[in-house]
Parts: C-alpha cells; sequence; structure tokens
C-alpha cells in the first residue's frame, strides 16, 4: 500500500481551510459577481453548495427564472495553487471542443476566468449552467451502511439497465477515439486557423497529486511543452515516477518495500519498447479522470444528463483510449489489489468488460461510418489491450502511487528481479537512503503531531 506524505496533505488542508473562510466571507460578491455575467444582470441568490473531490462550487438562482447556474472554483491545496489557472483553461478548452466535435452532453460555459479576474481573488473559475441528475456512481453502486463503505457496483445489477448506461458511454468514448491530434499535450483552439491541436504540456491527475501530497517534490523535470511521440511521453512518465521514488520520505515502510519498489519502477520503464504502440500518433483526446462519480443520470430513466470534470483532459498516446474502462467495478483496479486480490478483480471485472465491448459492438454497427475492412474497431483495440495486458501497462504508468501493486500483480515475469551488479550496488544505496528518509519524516511527525 502507498501512503501519502502526511505533512504535505495537511498543509493542503490547512491551505484549503483558510481559502473556504474567504470563500464564505465573499459569498455574496460572487454571487452579485455571477449575476453580472448573466445577460439581463437578474438578482441572484444563492441556493447551495456542490463539494467534489477537486472543486468548490456555488449553485446560484435568479430572479428572472431563468435556469440556475454554478460558478465553479478549484480547490487550493487539493489542485496545486500554482497549477490551478492551467487546470481551468484547459478544461474550458476541452469543453468548448466537445460540445463542437461530439455529442458528449458537457455543461454550457456561460464565462470564465483566471484568478485576477474574481473579486477576492479566489481563483480561476467556471460560470457554467445547473445540470440536474444524480451521480452514475451512486445510482450504480452497492448499498453500504455508512459513507466509508467501498464503492463497489452492485452485485445483483439488473443488466438490461446496465446495457441502457453502457451504451452512450461506449459511444461518447468512441466518438474520442475518433478524433485525432499530431502531438501530445493540452489542447487549444489555434485563434488564426480556427483549428483545434495539441499547443500546451500535458497537464494530468498525477501530476497534480505528486505536488499535493509529497513533501517538496522536485517539477525542475515537469515537461514544458508538447511531446511528439508516445516513446518519449512515456519516457517522461517512467522518469516521474523515479523522482517520486526518490522523493517521497514515507514511501517506503521497511527495506524490503523499498526494494520492491525500486525494482518495479525501473522494470516498467524497461517495459516500454514491449507496450508502447502508435509512437508517431495519430494521438486521441483521453481523460484522466473519465468514470461514473463525473457523470449525472436521471435515477429513475438512467439516461445520461451530464459528462463532468475534463480538467486533466489531454491529447494522448492512443493505447491509453483502447483501452478498456478501468472503472466498470466503480472502485478501480489499484484498491481491489490492495483491499481484495488480483483473482477477485477478474472475477467480477471480465464479466462487466464483456458486456461492456459487446455494447460498444452495437454502437459500432450503427455508426455505419466508412471505414477499411482492414482496419481495427475500437473494440478490437480494446480486446487486445486486455489480451496482452496494455492494460495493466497503460494503468500503471499513468499513477505513481499505485504503479508499484499493478508491476507487481500483473506484470512481473519471474526472473525479473534479477538485477546486474551496477543495478544492485544502487539499489542498496537506494534502500539506506529510503531508511534515512523515513526516520527523518517519522521524527519530523512525531514533532508536528504530538
Amino acid at each position: 500500500m502507498t501512503v501519502f506524505d502526511e505533512l504535505a496533505e495537511t498543509d493542503g488542508d490547512d491551505e484549503f481551510k483558510a481559502w473556504v473562510s474567504d470563500v464564505y466571507d465573499a459569498k455574496q460578491k460572487v454571487i452579485d459577481f455571477v449575476a453580472s455575467r448573466r445577460e439581463g444582470q437578474p438578482v441572484g441568490r444563492f441556493d447551495g453548495y456542490l463539494k467534489g473531490s477537486f472543486n468548490l462550487s456555488l449553485i446560484i438562482r435568479f430572479d428572472d427564472g431563468g435556469p440556475k447556474a454554478v460558478i465553479r472554483f478549484p480547490k487550493p491545496g487539493i489542485t496545486a495553487t500554482n497549477l490551478r489557472d492551467e487546470k481551468v483553461k484547459n478544461e474550458v478548452q476541452v469543453l468548448e471542443f466537445l460540445r463542437e466535435r461530439t455529442t458528449v452532453p458537457v455543461p454550457l460555459v456561460v464565462s470564465w476566468g483566471l484568478t485576477k479576474d474574481i473579486p477576492a481573488l479566489l481563483g480561476p473559475f467556471v460560470i457554467m449552467d445547473f445540470v440536474d441528475g444524480t451521480c452514475l456512481a451512486t445510482i450504480l453502486q452497492q448499498p453500504t451502511e455508512n459513507t466509508r463503505g467501498e464503492v463497489v457496483l452492485k452485485s445483483d445489477m439488473d443488466d438490461t439497465k446496465l446495457d441502457y448506461i453502457y451504451e452512450p458511454l461506449a459511444d461518447y468514448m468512441l466518438q474520442l477515439s475518433r478524433l485525432d491530434f499530431t502531438t501530445i499535450g493540452a489542447i487549444t483552439k489555434n485563434s488564426s486557423s480556427n483549428e483545434w491541436d495539441a499547443s500546451a504540456r500535458p497537464l494530468t491527475y498525477n501530476m497534480n497529486e505528486l505536488r499535493t501530497v509529497v513533501s517538496k517534490f522536485l517539477t525542475k523535470e515537469d515537461p514544458t511543452a508538447p511531446f511528439k511521440s508516445a516513446n518519449s511521453y512515456l519516457h517522461s512518465l517512467a522518469d516521474e515516477h523515479l523522482v517520486h521514488l526518490q522523493t517521497q520520505r514515507n514511501l517506503a515502510n521497511n527495506r524490503d518495500d523499498a526494494r520492491k519498489r525500486f525494482i518495479a519502477r525501473h522494470r516498467f520503464k524497461k517495459l516500454i519498447s514491449r507496450y508502447c504502440i502508435g509512437d508517431t500518433g495519430p494521438f486521441k483526446l483521453y481523460c484522466d479522470d473519465l468514470q461514473p462519480s463525473n457523470i449525472l443520470a436521471d435515477p429513475d430513466t438512467f439516461r445520461i444528463t451530464a459528462v463532468l470534470n475534463f480538467e486533466f483532459t489531454n491529447a494522448m498516446p492512443a493505447q491509453f483510449t483502447y483501452d478498456p474502462p478501468w472503472w466498470l467495478l466503480l472502485l478501480g483496479p489499484d484498491m481491489w489489489l490492495e483491499r481484495h486480490s488480483m483473482e477477485e478483480f477478474l472475477v467480477r471485472y471480465v464479466p462487466r468488460m464483456e458486456q461492456f465491448l459487446k455494447a460498444l459492438e452495437r454502437v459500432e454497427k450503427k455508426t455505419n461510418l466508412e471505414s477499411s475492412p482492414s482496419d481495427p474497431l475500437f473494440s478490437d483495440w480494446m480486446r487486445d489491450s486486455w489480451a496482452t495486458g496494455r492494460f495493466w501497462f497503460d494503468y500503471g504508468i499513468r499513477k505513481s502511487f499505485d504503479i508499484d501493486a499493478v508491476y507487481w500483480a500483473a506484470l512481473h515475469k519471474e526472473g525479473d528481479d534479477v538485477l546486474d551488479r551496477e543495478m544492485e550496488e544502487e539499489m542498496k544505496n537506494f534502500v539506506d537512503l529510503k531508511m534515512d528518509q523515513l526516520r527523518a519524516y517519522d521524527e519530523e511527525c512525531r514533532v508536528r503531531f504530538p
């Protein structure tokens, strides 16, 4: 199990709590600001909060009887403060692109701006139309006795209802798979040509997580521009995991744990040549956080009403798009490996994956798009990803806190932990370093949390 840095988490929580106090103090100013951005400038009234993992939103109703609005702020401390403007700008671009090129139901952006554009400098913001609906994860999850229970797909979920949900989601994913980019990164619309391209560096879920739950994470190796090949991008991710390996002081809780993490991350980098496909593109739009907890649906009809939170969406190696959805059981593969076992995951995941792929195949037949009979279907790519183990490689390479568990459970081959003399010496020095770091970390925690 990979734990976060408690010192960094506490710093983030403190920053967030101070900011929330500022939001409460400026609430009426925010309401008036949102009303000023609405046609006719009606009187606005507070109608509640929406609290997400990365964002805090205020719901505002208006005396003109028009639709409600939501103003959404990224939470400082949960979103790295120096990434907030970039995150919001990227997401707004993605939402515009999706409305222009797909039928994915995303909220209408009424207005947006950066930290400098809002009263009290509360942070970058997006003002959107409010969308009714219930969180799809809530609809699908097994009932629990309390809010701390695992969010897992109902064991007795009706297949017909699930098919009704899977088909539109498969359609949205299919649409995204048909949109091509020539580079890997955040997308923007070229003001002169009016065309879309990936012209900025990729900003990912993992980049943000490392900056908010690892003290003094080293960012000097951060990407500063788009990537031109999948191979170079995957190597950049592998290097990011190695920086994390060196930086987080409490990453390994004993010497054996340190050895296993060292082997996993160095071997993962060597797996790139085996699993990298489509090196020169085209690249596909991929959302790190597309899952039922970010989808709204009608609880009675199961109709999808909105897909939310495209904040960590970039043009990415196509192989990420070609993976079967990791979220089919709601609880991610990483948590299954941590709390249960690979065997339990496979018993429950594989039947749902087959059900989703059949839904995707039905959607593919309905599209009637001209394509070469020799071109693999989207569903074929997904089956290939699962059969070859690329699903596990792609999942692990994106996640610094899960890469070790994924390697040992799904990708390790007998003999891969045998190192040459030079690497053995490097590992020995590394293990000594991690134990020294852990002692210093524990001592700092004892002082701070007596």
